[in-house]
């Protein structure tokens, strides 16, 4: 059924196709025949002071601004991230953004932090909270900088991310590693790192609740940058990594046609040709480290997600494959 589903949205250009999905979602996901359909049991799991219910997440960049937060709750996540939010609304690159590259099952996207801001975010989590006071769907933000904040004050946008939604997080990604954003990339360097992310860990020292705090990767580092981020996280003690964001090496996309690649241009590629490239980067962290590992990039079904969990990682996110392989690919990675 979702195969003839999915031929028909695809006809559609590939964010309208997202929006129209979703939208259509919100009114079929309140029958009851379909909240049962993606219930399963499962064994939950205990990370860093939270509780999963199952260990199947949906990563940063499907749902930027909470509008989704119910649907997704239906289709039994044990956790989600919400985001890139950022400070300031921003209208993200100019369309066409999205793309789809079926042969691949891949995604190329220069979305570009698309997102309505702090404010509007805070105010819908605020209403979910009040109206799901025992959701057991664990909700991370993922926190990104404004376009036009320059890098030298990119600490003040995660400061102001971090303040503003902390009470309604159970733990925060920071993402310095979209390829989006003009350098934001250059965030991921030791220095620069160090800087943001002492800042949070400052202020959480001071709240009544402590948050779990992750950093996004590219899986486009040199291994001796890896080496910098796990030591930097022995030093100042962030609890993991989010491995891994997009990719920018087109080379990875095996059977598309290279003009139509050549066409689409510049973008962060997702989906099943980064499997293997995000898999070495998770068993790379766990040969050095002991910190938690969210593994993320070309999980499309339980033979991909349990190759994550064979490479070292504590939970999974799906993106691309949830596009391609369709809701009930988190039941299929819940029974794992």
């Amino acid at each position: 059924m979702y195969k003839i589903l999915r031929s028909l949205f695809f006809l559609m250009p590939a964010e309208k196709a997202h929006y129209t999905t979703m939208s259509l979602f919100k009114i079929v996901s309140k029958l009851p025949f379909v909240q049962t359909m993606f219930r399963f049991e499962s064994k939950s799991t205990t990370l860093d002071g939270l509780t999963y219910k199952n260990k199947v997440g949906l990563a940063a960049g499907f749902d930027k601004d909470g509008k989704f937060l119910n649907q997704l709750y239906t289709l039994n996540f044990g956790f989600i991230e919400v985001g890139t939010v950022t400070p300031k609304p921003q209208s993200g690159n100019p369309k066409p953004r999205l793309f789809r590259l079926t042969k691949d099952r891949a995604l190329i996207n220069r979305l570009g932090f698309n997102n309505e801001g702090l404010k509007a975010l805070k105010n819908r989590l605020k209403a979910f909270r009040k109206q799901e006071r025992d959701c057991d769907m664990l909700i991370g933000i993922n926190i990104g900088k404004n376009k036009t904040t320059p890098n030298e004050k990119a600490v003040d946008d995660y400061v102001k991310c971090y303040e503003g939604l902390y009470d309604l997080a159970d733990f925060f990604i920071v993402n310095v590693s979209s390829p989006n954003t003009p350098n934001l990339r250059e965030l991921q360097n030791k220095d620069e790192l160090k800087k943001i992310l002492s800042a949070l860990i400052a202020i959480r020292e001071k709240q009544e609740k402590w948050k779990p705090l992750y950093l996004k990767i590219a899986p486009d580092l040199a291994f001796a940058q890896l080496d910098e981020i796990i030591d930097l996280q022995r030093e100042i003690a962030f609890e993991g990594l989010v491995a891994t964001n997009t990719s920018i090496d087109s080379s990875l996309l095996k059977r598309s046609n290279k003009v139509l690649i050549s066409e689409i241009g510049a973008g962060g590629i997702s989906g099943a040709p980064v499997l293997e490239v995000s898999n070495s980067f998770v068993k790379y962290i766990r040969s050095k480290s002991d910190m938690t590992i969210i593994g993320v990039g070309g999980i499309e079904d339980a033979a991909s997600g349990q190759s994550k969990y064979d490479a070292g990682a504590d939970l999974i996110e799906i993106y691309t494959g949830f596009v391609y392989s369709g809701p009930l690919l988190v039941k299929e990675l819940g029974s794992l």
